[in-house]
């Protein structure tokens, strides 16, 4: 199967433009998602695991959260939440939307996404372009609406407006944190990104620890007001930070009493072009964090890896680094809509001996 897909990908895909590729399947999974038996049916037929009781085999209980299966979808993909059914219909154990900003924003100026074939990777510059908090809150709202979105583990992933200016960072994650908190699993401050002007440089303690302070304080206070339990909060970092800036700020996790840690976000250690690079030369790195950030977080945190997956074996390397569950998305442009299942249906097959 992966081999036809790679026939339709060169045949077809590989002559859009990667962004209209995109919105393509976005918009196709979207609708499907919207359809409940025809989603049911895909979903019965491609992952029979999501249906199980919590806690079955291969499920991962971390952050007081069961998730079905370890492996989900990284934020990127569905930035507005519109698609997440359809996304978690093709075995994904967990959708992770966004990046969300408080306000809409359209990103940066087109071409802002590139395939590099020869690397299964991508590179993107999209800039966090989405409607905005509201409206993801709006679609998220209608998703738990129901049993079957209920069901659906949903991390919510959140940035800053590029046009606010540093010192005001922390407003804006808080802001996000409040309209989004009640919908989400759990949340993602994202202050990694490489497409907006100066976010890297929030992963500093200085600047980092009053947006995690201000983002917890407002995501608990969202809570009580709808009588909700505490939403776990984790940090998505650079691949391309030092060993010493990665221990800072996983002394900072546990300082904090922050959930964990999602790791990595693309790179712009690269000479390819604009943008984030994606994708399998990642893995080296993000494997090499992940074991760096277990060693100092302990056994408590909760560590996501990301970057590189393609195979389940993939997979199975950032779990035996220390990584509680893993994510990913560039493979979904490459081995197909079938990815997902491959990868959890192994990884469940693993638990189950």
């Amino acid at each position: 199967m992966c081999a036809v897909y790679r026939w339709f990908f060169n045949t077809f895909f590989r002559r859009m433009d990667p962004e209209a590729a995109h919105h393509l399947v976005y918009t196709g999974l979207s609708i499907v998602g919207k359809i409940p038996v025809l989603r049911d049916v895909i979903q019965g037929a491609l992952a029979p695991y999501l249906g199980r009781k919590a806690g079955g085999p291969g499920s991962v209980r971390t952050m007081g959260i069961t998730f079905p299966a370890p492996f989900g979808l990284a934020g990127g993909f569905d930035k507005d939440a519109a698609a997440v059914h359809g996304l978690w219909m093709l075995g994904f154990g967990h959708i992770e939307i966004g990046t969300v900003t408080p306000r809409a924003q359209d990103g940066n100026p087109a071409p802002r996404m590139w395939r590099e074939v020869e690397m299964d990777s991508l590179r993107n510059a999209m800039g966090f372009n989405n409607q905005g908090a509201h409206a993801a809150a709006a679609q998220l709202r209608r998703l738990r609406s129901t049993a079957a979105g209920r069901a659906v583990v949903v991390g919510v992933n959140i940035g800053k407006n590029r046009v606010t200016p540093p010192e005001s960072a922390a407003a804006d994650y808080a802001l996000a944190a409040t309209v989004l908190t009640p919908y989400a699993d759990y949340l993602v401050v994202n202050v990694s990104s490489p497409n907006t002007p100066g976010l890297r440089d929030l992963q500093s303690v200085e600047s980092l620890r009053p947006i995690l302070e201000a983002t917890r304080s407002a995501a608990d206070a969202a809570q009580a007001e709808v009588g909700g339990a505490r939403v776990p909060l984790l940090v998505k970092v650079a691949p391309d930070l030092s060993d010493d800036d990665i221990d800072a700020i996983a002394a900072l996790v546990t300082d904090l009493g922050v959930d964990g840690v999602v790791a990595v976000n693309t790179s712009i250690n690269h000479d390819l072009g604009p943008g984030g690079l994606s994708g399998p030369p990642l893995k080296a790195r993000g494997l090499e964090v992940v074991e760096r950030l277990r060693r100092h977080l302990g056994e408590d945190a909760t560590i996501i890896g990301c970057g590189g997956i393609q195979q389940p074996d993939d997979a199975r390397e950032y779990l035996r680094a220390g990584a509680n569950l893993v994510q990913g998305y560039t493979g979904f442009v490459y081995v197909g809509p079938l990815w997902p299942r491959r990868i959890n249906t192994a990884l469940v097959a693993d638990a189950v001996g």
